[in-house]
């Protein structure tokens, strides 16, 4: 970690040195950058093949014990321990649960026009981004506020009360070869209603996709068993828990009976519980320990990972490129090579543009993990076929991947939740579009100017760029664990460092391309 704290400043003064015209995601302020886009490209490759370089020198031994990374119990500190305490979090779950209903009542019976419903916006623009930005960072918020998971929990509780001899779930396990499929398939249905769907910002037709979505995942719970699905099915859980491992806070728990109890084999190599929150559900407060962590520690990770969390990491970095991807000149041509073919369809659910979409939604992951596959074969022939074989290579080194998705996430929607985020304030006043003004926000403008294209640009290169440099770091741990000598590690990091100047440059360049939806 001291080594990343010494490239990433460098890295960034580099990226911001070096950037054609263009335009900053989700709005039309146009800046100049005072430079072309091929030195912009050559300035953010060559920050990162410089860190390849300084963290080949520098980082060498064994990384092998992952308990020993600095943490603070939050909760050892009185005052924390209270805020963080059950009386104090109900207001918290009661306002989760009612931003639900609220979002339900408001798409089935508020206006049609989705800018004047508060549907919309609170789904796309506050919770899905906003979720994603802050469980990156600050830890997984979701695990507490999941409204799903606090109303099963609340019918359990009262199923108990008037049953207490029979449990609130049929206990069905799971096939052990389902891995995350489950959410990975529903995770897909979310990806195409966000980016296929030309009615996805449609009130109703988000209320109907919660309903669906409702009884999927409480049945799933009453089948399989709360923790279970919440692990393996709800998708939201599922991709959020990969998405804390970058963040700054974790939860264990120290009684060893938590984890006995627990329905999976939760603990790590090293026999830690580490985000588990169904062992930090079973504990009680004593036992409870809630940490603060250096960043990314958490992808630094040695358990083997099963081909369902490989594939979600794909889908994961694979949906949000294609997201930046679908709002350029070049996809708008595809779009329109599709809609002249198939001009014949003219549903809502099926017309040319979403075919294109569809198409282009499941042809990016695929190729996201047909290009992560063949450079984990060269990276098994860089180093003479030395164990590890290319699946075990593959699976060590996915997480890696984890700061790209998440930079590039960031670059892409961060103007797009200060811009468009800010209707929430108007809409909060008036949820359903019926000319209420509940807090005296109802004709609240959007203010454009609380930030820029030039902000925005240069946020984005470094993050980007930020993101792969901490990217080669992980895969550089990782390598040192996989092989004996200084000597391999480094022949089989080459290939991770091309793949890693192929992302970042393709990252640079969509978000370089005038934006047009």
């Amino acid at each position: 970690m001291k080594n990343v704290r010494i490239v990433l400043p460098l890295a960034a003064i580099i990226a911001a040195l070096a950037v054609q015209t263009t335009y900053a995601h989700g709005f039309g302020d146009r800046y100049d950058l005072p430079l072309p886009l091929g030195f912009f490209v050559v300035g953010g490759a060559t920050a990162v093949i410089f860190s390849f370089v300084i963290i080949g020198l520098l980082v060498k031994g064994e990384f092998r014990d992952l308990n020993t990374y600095p943490r603070l119990n939050l909760l050892g500190h009185t005052p924390l321990r209270i805020i963080l305490s059950g009386p104090v979090l109900w207001p918290i779950k009661l306002g989760s649960v009612f931003l639900f209903i609220l979002v339900l009542a408001t798409g089935l019976f508020g206006t049609t026009r989705p800018i004047s419903n508060l549907a919309p916006t609170f789904v796309w623009v506050i919770w899905w981004i906003g979720t994603a930005f802050f469980v990156a960072v600050f830890g997984n918020i979701w695990a507490l506020v999941n409204p799903w998971k606090i109303i099963y929990g609340w019918g359990a509780a009262l199923y108990d009360i008037i049953w207490p001899d029979q449990q609130f779930t049929l206990g069905l396990q799971i096939p052990e070869n389902w891995g995350v499929w489950p959410a990975v398939v529903l995770f897909f249905a979310f990806s195409w209603l966000e980016n296929a769907a030309s009615e996805s910002s449609i009130p109703s037709t988000l209320a109907w996709f919660v309903i669906v979505y409702s009884i999927v995942t409480l049945g799933g719970m009453f089948i399989y068993g709360k923790h279970q699905w919440l692990r393996q099915g709800e998708v939201f859980s599922v991709v959020f828990g990969i998405i804390t491992r970058f963040s700054i806070t974790e939860v264990r728990t120290t009684n060893p009976k938590s984890c006995h109890e627990c329905s999976t084999d939760c603990r790590g190599e090293n026999g830690s519980c580490v985000d588990c929150y169904e062992c930090f559900e079973y504990s009680d407060a004593a036992h409870r320990v809630f940490n603060l962590r250096p960043p990314a520690v958490g992808l630094d990770q040695v358990e083997a990972t099963p081909l369902s969390v490989v594939a979600m990491v794909m889908f994961l970095l694979a949906t949000v490129t294609f997201d930046g991807f679908s709002a350029t000149p070049e996809w708008i041509r595809v779009q329109s090579l599709f809609i002249t073919t198939f001009g014949g369809l003219n549903s809502p659910f099926l017309n040319g543009i979403v075919i294109a979409n569809t198409l282009g939604l499941l042809a990016f992951p695929l190729g996201f993990a047909a290009l992560f596959w063949s450079f984990s074969r060269m990276m098994y022939w860089a180093v003479g076929n030395y164990p590890p074989a290319v699946p075990t290579l593959i699976g060590a080194f996915v997480f890696s991947l984890i700061p790209i998705a998440l930079a590039y996430n960031y670059a892409h929607f961060l103007s797009l939740l200060l811009i468009q985020g800010q209707q929430i304030i108007a809409l909060a006043s008036d949820p359903f579009g019926a000319g209420w003004d509940l807090f005296g926000t109802a004709e609240y403008l959007i203010n454009i100017r609380v930030t820029n294209a030039r902000f925005i640009w240069i946020f984005s290169v470094t993050v980007i760029v930020v993101g792969h440099i901490v990217a080669v770091y992980l895969a550089h741990i990782q390598a040192i664990r996989l092989y004996p000598s200084q000597k391999l590690v480094l022949r089989s990091q080459l290939p991770m460092l091309v793949l890693m100047v192929v992302y970042t440059v393709v990252s640079l360049w969509i978000v370089s391309r005038p934006i047009t939806e």
